[in-house]
């Protein structure tokens, strides 16, 4: 069985912060993303999206990072939100 999407959102937030990112969830015209604030690594999240919204902002950015050790579950979720090639494993 697969995991809530709160549960999935806690996570992907959990790693946006242990991979050295600050993480803030604005009021906007945006749907958010990934920046370089003075000298911090940023992930803005716009508060107002859906829940499914914030999962694949948050999702995209750890796929533009591309970090080598993740999770068995962050992997699955970024597989699951996101079509990148880069964390679908070949059989």
């Amino acid at each position: 069985m697969f995991m809530k999407k709160t549960a999935q959102l806690s996570l992907l937030e959990k790693t946006i912060k242990e991979l050295g990112y600050t993480l803030r969830f604005e009021k906007g015209n945006f749907v958010g993303g990934e920046c370089r604030l003075r000298e911090d690594n940023v992930v803005v999240v716009n508060k107002f999206l859906p829940l499914e919204g914030k999962i694949y902002t948050l999702a995209n950015v750890i796929s533009k990072i591309n970090p080598s050790a993740l999770s068995p579950d962050i992997v699955k979720i970024v597989d699951t939100v996101v079509d990148n090639s880069l964390f679908r494993q070949e059989n």
